[in-house]
């Protein structure tokens, strides 16, 4: 557990993708801040799984059920919330992902070699359907929600950037892709949004095993794969990254008090992994 200590006392914090592994503990360890909790998910169970979890610690919190490629599902709910805890004082884009209709088998193409699933055959709305996650479910939170922190003191947006922003990884150029998209984005918004007080930074995370892409780094039998062998050999800390491990940077970051000269910012998460090139 991260020892920083953040206070939000009375503001209401938006999160999208609060159900996943990052977002959701993100929003637990920051249920005893004093802040209110809107955890927006499509899966809205998975949301109203943290929002006990936090609670359960004393917070604030309640689950709502949103679609961040639908501006109208976003409107609908930033009223409930308005209704139910105040206007938006941060925002936390979480939501995204990859998906397999987005990802090959093979990680470079090699003459003579034939693969079922190679960058040929991927399927377009597969690669529309992550770049639309990532980058669509960012930008739309985004109109709707800072709207109204304009004029409001100590409002921030925190997006969820990724090591393939800095560096593209093999067999996912769609994911790569949007993330990059997202790290751009963060940096347009921190310039558009300075007039008016509203910071913009966001977090890349290095390598920290989820439910998306545990297929990518184990095997059934709980062996590592070869992509896992490449993944640690470039990660000078050796080592997988503990979702805790990200609480301190997201403090910082939302905190007014200890970053408010900072915006624009895209902060590696990652064992020394963009550091490192390889020798």
């Amino acid at each position: 557990m991260s020892k920083f200590v953040l206070d939000l006392t009375d503001k209401v914090v938006v999160i999208t993708g609060a159900g996943g592994v990052i977002c959701g503990g993100i929003a637990t360890e920051l249920a005893t801040s004093g802040a209110k909790f809107a955890l927006l998910d499509l899966n809205v169970d998975a949301a109203q799984v943290i929002a006990d979890a936090i609670t359960e610690k004393g917070g604030v919190a309640k689950a709502y059920k949103a679609n961040v490629l639908d501006r109208a599902s976003l409107q609908e709910v930033r009223d409930e919330v308005v209704k139910d805890f105040g206007t938006c004082d941060i925002l936390i884009n979480g939501a995204g992902g990859n998906n397999p209709r987005a990802t090959t088998e093979n990680e470079v193409c090699e003459p003579g070699k034939i693969y079922e699933k190679d960058f040929f055959s991927l399927d377009e709305s597969g690669v529309r359907f992550v770049f639309d996650l990532n980058y669509i479910g960012a930008f739309l939170p985004t109109q709707v929600f800072a709207k109204d922190m304009i004029g409001k003191e100590g409002c921030s947006i925190l997006n969820i950037s990724s090591m393939n922003a800095f560096t593209p990884l093999t067999k996912i150029p769609a994911y790569s892709a949007a993330k990059a998209a997202i790290s751009n984005f963060t940096e347009w918004l921190a310039v558009h949004f300075a007039p008016c007080g509203i910071r913009v930074n966001a977090i890349a995370p290095g390598f920290f095993v989820g439910k998306q892409n545990r297929g990518l780094l184990f095997n059934p039998d709980g062996t590592p794969t070869a992509r896992t062998g490449k993944i640690l050999a470039g990660t000078p800390m050796n080592r997988f990254g503990e979702i805790p491990e990200l609480f301190g940077a997201v403090k910082l970051l939302l905190s007014s008090e200890d970053a408010g000269f900072i915006t624009g910012v895209v902060l590696p998460v990652d064992g020394g992994f963009h550091a490192y090139c390889g020798v």
